[in-house]
């Protein structure tokens, strides 16, 4: 295991504004780089290439963007199960993104939040080893945590239901479905 201390990443952003503007009118992920990456880690170690990930998928053309969505994958929920310390402050972006038109892979990005909220690797280890609980890292807390902020944004559902593309509506429901339990 990674020896890297557990802060407890936010998930909350750092992007709220007090004006009545509509929530498209904001800055593309603002708030990113308000989040200590270098100091939380990834499966390939310091979360530090997430912000740099996150931007190609915002504005890559839709090579750039679903390459960048993969290797993101990889680092916050790698073999589309296994959740790290950086996950639950990724998730926030990751709604974001996906409720932006201009963003070429938005089902591929719902269908990562879906794996994200149906996480339990860590839980279901923790069971059988109940020891990995006491290791200073905690994955079953980075696993809770991630599940936790896919919940707290799940107010963008309607939206993306509402949305043109079948693609993402199809990917919705199942993350809908996938919040009710």
């Amino acid at each position: 295991m990674r020896s890297a201390p557990t802060p407890e990443p936010s998930i909350q952003r750092t992007d709220r504004h007090t004006s009545t503007g509509s929530p498209r009118s904001t800055a593309l992920l603002a708030g990113l780089d308000g989040v200590p990456w270098s100091d939380i880690q990834d499966s390939t170690g310091s979360a530090a290439a997430i912000p740099r990930l996150l931007r190609k998928v915002a504005r890559g053309d839709a090579e750039t963007a679903r390459a960048a969505l993969g290797d993101l994958r990889g680092r916050i929920c790698q073999y589309g199960f296994v959740v790290e310390q950086a996950t639950a402050a990724t998730v926030p972006f990751l709604w974001e993104l996906a409720q932006r038109p201009q963003v070429s892979c938005r089902a591929q990005i719902i269908q990562l939040l879906k794996n994200i909220a149906d996480a339990r690797q860590w839980e279901t280890t923790a069971t059988a080893y109940p020891k990995l609980l006491n290791h200073r890292e905690n994955p079953v807390a980075w696993e809770r945590a991630a599940r936790q902020a896919v919940r707290a944004r799940r107010d963008g559902l309607e939206r993306l239901m509402a949305d043109d593309d079948t693609e993402i509506t199809r990917a919705t429901t199942e993350l809908a479905r996938t919040l009710q339990d």
